[in-house]
């Protein structure tokens, strides 16, 4: 195919636009083939003697003959000698991530990149960085980083202590939709048992301080979604081991990653409203909530043996098709009854 394209446009002239490797300022270059694009670049860029070879700015893709004949116009390239390589637009950017001595140049040099309008999946990828980049984490006090503060609560005297609040407030929620449930059932019975059940949970939630610690950096690791340093990780979707394309987010860093995490969900797996609640309504029709195992549904409701910390894109909104698992809903001795009762006997591990 590039044999083809060639053919046909081997006598007209081609525009680009060619630059060294240390510099940073562009020429426009028309030439009819990859030869003449070269000569004309050394001269223009004063490029030394010796071989020299073109890439692509963006990716270092190498620019062959054949290649040179399907390029975009006004495509933005890159002069190289033998002894020189280009990884891409994002080269110089990975050379300095590998240290934290020179961020104030690395910002520099990823807005002066962000100018680049033909190149908006790079853009959009450099303003992550951006983000990350103006980064306050190590500061935990109000009074060390008002900017991260600004529209939080003057309550909240550290970083840690907002996010907990910010986890428990999450668990509360889920609290509020279980009241909710509760003024819809009709028979008065079943909606008494319901509302024990509820009020058991909401006891052992707060004996857990609403499992605020998930999002506490200073808690202790099993206790806590993120690192020591704030960074958390997507855990992917429901059907998924991991999150493929690896979102992570700091939100201690900086007060637009704090919003920006606020988009994040803790996903429940087997889904609230669609099988934990239903399952545990069916239970109370012929049994007394004190006959089902309400730890079970607990941690299904509340904790991370039901929870994934997923970034918005990784959250799937479609039915999970995940239900509760019938031999944990009753506690042990009812469900022994139940099974005696049917005539059947139980199979011991």
């Amino acid at each position: 195919m590039f044999t083809m394209f060639g053919c046909f446009g081997r006598e007209s002239c081609k525009p680009v636009k060619i630059r060294s490797l240390h510099g940073n300022r562009k020429y426009g270059v028309a030439a009819k083939n990859l030869k003449e694009l070269i000569k004309k670049s050394c001269k223009l860029l004063q490029a030394p003697r010796g071989s020299h070879r073109v890439c692509l700015y963006e990716d270092g893709t190498e620019v062959t003959e054949e290649y040179f004949h399907v390029l975009a116009d006004n495509v933005e390239l890159v002069l190289l000698s033998d002894n020189e390589t280009w990884g891409g637009s994002l080269c110089g950017l990975s050379q300095l991530l590998s240290t934290d001595r020179h961020a104030d140049r690395l910002i520099q040099e990823a807005r002066k990149l962000l100018t680049d309008e033909s190149a908006p999946e790079t853009r959009k990828l450099l303003g992550e960085i951006l983000c990350h980049l103006q980064d306050n984490s190590d500061q935990e006090n109000r009074e060390d980083d008002e900017g991260w503060f600004k529209g939080v609560n003057v309550r909240f005297k550290t970083k840690s202590a907002y996010m907990k609040y910010n986890c428990e407030s999450r668990m509360r929620g889920y609290l509020r939709e279980m009241a909710d449930v509760s003024k819809t059932i009709k028979k008065k019975k079943l909606r008494e048992e319901f509302q024990a059940a509820a009020e058991l949970l909401t006891d052992k939630l707060k004996k857990d301080k609403y499992n605020g610690c998930y999002f506490d950096r200073t808690e202790e690791e099993p206790d806590r979604f993120c690192t020591r340093a704030g960074w958390f990780t997507c855990q992917g979707p429901f059907d998924q081991a991991a999150c493929t394309s690896f979102h992570s987010i700091n939100p201690y860093g900086n007060q637009e990653s704090r919003v920006v995490f606020s988009t994040w969900n803790l996903d429940h797996m087997i889904e609230k409203k669609r099988a934990i609640i239903p399952d545990l309504l069916d239970a109370l029709c012929d049994h007394k909530y004190t006959d089902i195992n309400m730890d079970y549904f607990y941690s299904l409701l509340f904790t991370r043996v039901n929870l994934k910390l997923v970034h918005i894109v990784c959250h799937k909104k479609g039915q999970h098709n995940l239900h509760c698992e019938k031999k944990n809903i009753y506690k042990r001795a009812i469900e022994t009854d139940k099974t005696i009762k049917n005539g059947k006997r139980l199979r011991r591990k």
